[in-house]
Parts: structure tokens; C-alpha cells; sequence
């Protein structure tokens, strides 16, 4: 007989049942939740899911494009514009620009014609605050023509005007 078998048979206890303990309960059960949920919203917050909205999308962009290349481009030139612009020193500048305004259809050539007046003076105002500083530089010609594109979708508001192209811009 071996030492366990004479201790059972003289009446010893049992070995005693192991328990989980604080520490094995978090490290076996609560650890791979965490991180199976982690697992789930980093996948959800990477885009891994949205791949078939995201092929939709691309889809309809397309269908836009196509659209937009089927349709000719209509341009309405603007009568040339000088204005004086802010300056702080006794020296004056001045800001000469040719403009064309790129309209989504033929038709609304009119309704531009017809709103002209609101056009330049709006464009005026806007333009006789700028300073020279407002200018410089590519990030200033696109704050000036998405400020631009902004003031004359505001007049023209049926009507949508689907960019501001620069012809000349000269500063003096």
C-alpha cells in the first residue's frame, strides 16, 4: 500500500477541491471578454464592415461622374472686377479679377443674368475687406474661391452654381 492510500484508509481527509480564485476568475473569464470585445470595436471602428457600403458609395459616385460627364460644361463670364483692397499703409492695392462661373445646365443662364447686380455687389463687398495677406499663397486663392462659390450660391439660390473659376487675378 502507498502513503496516499494509508492515509485515506486511516481516516485522513480527502484531498481538498481546488477554487478559483479572485485572480484565476479574472486572468481566465474576464481577460478574453475584454478582449474579445475590444477585438469587435476595433474592427467596427477600422471599417473592415463597411466594405459593401463602402463599394455602394463608389458606385453611385460613379454614376455621378458619369452623369456629369454626359452633361456639357456651361460657363457665364462675369464682367471684370477692380476693387481696392484693405490695406494699412498710404500706398494703395488693388485686386483686378476676370471670373467665370461654372453653371450645371444651359438653362439657368438667365436666372443668373437676371440676379447679376446682387452678384457683384456681393462680390465687391467681400472683396474690398481682403488684405493682401488673404491672398498669398494656394490656401488663400481657395478660402477666396469657396467664399466666392458661398456669396454667389447665396444670390443665385435657386439656381446651383457648381464652381467659381479664376480667368485672370492680378494684384497691383
Amino acid at each position: 500500500m502507498s502513503m496516499a492510500e494509508s492515509d485515506n484508509e486511516d481516516g485522513g481527509s480527502p484531498p481538498p477541491k481546488k477554487k478559483f480564485s479572485g485572480k484565476k476568475l479574472v486572468l481566465f473569464v474576464v481577460l478574453p471578454m475584454l478582449l474579445l470585445v475590444g477585438g469587435g470595436a476595433a474592427v467596427m471602428f477600422s471599417g473592415i464592415l463597411d466594405a459593401k457600403t463602402d463599394e455602394a458609395s463608389k458606385k453611385e459616385e460613379k454614376k455621378a461622374e458619369d452623369a456629369t460627364k454626359a452633361a456639357p460644361a456651361v460657363f457665364f463670364d462675369l464682367p471684370d472686377m477692380l476693387v481696392n483692397l484693405n490695406v494699412t499703409g498710404r500706398r494703395p492695392s488693388f485686386l483686378k479679377m476676370q471670373i467665370s462661373l461654372e453653371l450645371a445646365r444651359q438653362e439657368d443662364v438667365p436666372a443668373v443674368q437676371q440676379v447679376l447686380p446682387r452678384i457683384i455687389d456681393n462680390f465687391q463687398v467681400y472683396l474690398r475687406e481682403l488684405r493682401l495677406d488673404d491672398l498669398k499663397g494656394s490656401a488663400g486663392m481657395y478660402r477666396l474661391r469657396e467664399e466666392l462659390l458661398m456669396r454667389v450660391n447665396g444670390a443665385v439660390e435657386p439656381v446651383k452654381v457648381k464652381d467659381v473659376l479664376f480667368r485672370e487675378m492680378l494684384v497691383q
